[in-house]
């Protein structure tokens, strides 16, 4: 884990809203962490093509979530990955 997180920026959920608004991200090898505390049933966009939602907590305060939606080969590939999985 020490050499995959060399030269990276640890930045847990609940601090992502205030860095987002503080530092360009956009020029930090930045890394986070999450549990995928809520799942919701796969859905059908307007086009046809399935999607999935997940909501995610880094578990240091469980009112601070991020929606993260998987669409196309990502959905694909995780849509069946359990709730609980960090």
């Amino acid at each position: 884990m020490d050499r995959k997180m060399a030269n990276r920026k640890l930045i847990r959920l609940s601090q992502l809203k205030s860095k987002l608004v503080a530092e360009n991200l956009e020029e930090i090898d930045w890394v986070t962490f999450g549990v995928i505390v809520k799942k919701v049933t796969p859905q059908s966009a307007n086009n046809g093509r399935t999607f999935s939602i997940w909501r995610l907590n880094d578990l240091r305060d469980l009112n601070q979530c991020v929606s993260l939606f998987l669409f196309g080969d990502v959905h694909k590939e995780h849509w069946k990955t359990d709730q609980g999985t960090v």
